[in-house]
């Protein structure tokens, strides 16, 4: 057993081993450039044709979307704009600015609105002039009467701007409420190694929960970096959809880290804690606003009450000694 131990042992094994393990590090390391392949082309291959299919799926879901976003013209409402409102009233930008921030698309929401506008006056004319007339006039004069309803018309005009501007405040504070939750996402998205198109699919399909209007818009965004020749209108277009200061702040930096070729996870980082501090510095002003509105509701409430507690039982008291 010795004897064979110190034949493999011996110098003359340890040598030839010595020799064969340098002999074939040396045919690998001449040989392992040869067989290794080109990671990096390979990487970006996969990478392209990824994008690719993320920009089809973003077209075929904008286009199974299309019904929903974008709204058609009634028959009877088309008929009617067509005929009494002239083109410029249809081509207005700033209306159809306002219908986008609102969240209507298409050329339907602009007929909707422009035909309400033509129908609203004379139908309030007409209603609040056969109330005062038939029903209750107040005590007032047939001139008087006449004065309240074409008020009422003067009202009426305005109607529909008032609606769509109620609707644009109700998007633009869930979109603020829920944008700095989203940016927190976008900054995990970017940092984990994914493109912005993927971060801006992949925040739409979460933070839906939370705000659907901000998951549409984001939505739409990631469409329009599929299609769209330039990446920086489609920021420009969300900023502009938004009317949000916070989300035009976004947008720009995204562009500048685009042109400049900064990190996108230090700006949205920064964006982040920027609109969150803006989320609270809201909540302090609603906060700090809250003691004149309860001025009142304390007066006419708080103190009666208050008072019948203090003085009810020496009330009481007085009238038991009597």
């Amino acid at each position: 057993m010795f004897q064979i131990a110190a034949s493999m042992f011996s110098i003359e094994n340890v040598v030839t081993l010595l020799t064969a393990v340098a002999a074939f590090a040396t045919i690998f390391t001449l040989t392992a450039p040869l067989l290794n392949t080109d990671k990096l082309s390979t990487r970006m291959k996969y990478v392209s044709t990824e994008r690719e299919a993320m920009r089809a799926r973003a077209r075929e879901a904008l286009a199974q979307e299309k019904t929903r976003l974008r709204h058609t013209p009634k028959g009877f409402i088309k008929q009617v704009v067509e005929k009494f409102a002239s083109g410029n009233m249809l081509e207005n930008a700033a209306v159809k600015e306002k219908l986008r921030q609102a969240g209507f698309r298409g050329p339907g929401p602009m007929y909707t609105f422009v035909f309400f506008r033509f129908v609203m006056p004379p139908v309030l004319f007409v209603v609040t002039l056969l109330y005062m007339v038939f029903v209750n006039d107040f005590g007032l004069q047939p001139m008087a009467r006449l004065a309240v309803s074409c008020a009422a018309a003067f009202v009426g005009f305005y109607l529909p701007n008032l609606f769509v501007e109620n609707v644009i405040s109700r998007r633009q504070d869930s979109i603020r409420k829920a944008f700095p939750d989203a940016l927190d996402l976008m900054l995990i998205c970017v940092e984990s190694g994914m493109s912005i198109e993927a971060a801006f699919q992949k925040v739409a399909a979460e933070i839906g929960a939370q705000s659907v209007e901000l998951a549409e818009e984001l939505g739409l965004t990631t469409a329009e970096l599929s299609y769209l020749q330039e990446r920086r209108m489609a920021y420009e277009n969300l900023a502009r959809r938004t009317g949000l200061p916070g989300v035009k702040a976004v947008a720009t930096t995204l562009i500048q880290a685009e042109r400049y070729g900064t990190p996108l996870g230090q700006a949205l980082r920064v964006m982040a804690q920027e609109n969150r501090d803006m989320r609270m510095a809201e909540a302090e002003k609603k906060a700090a606003g809250l003691p004149p509105k309860l001025t009142v509701p304390m007066i006419l409430f708080f103190l009666p009450v208050l008072f019948g507690v203090i003085l009810g039982p020496a009330i009481i008291k007085s009238f038991a000694n009597v």
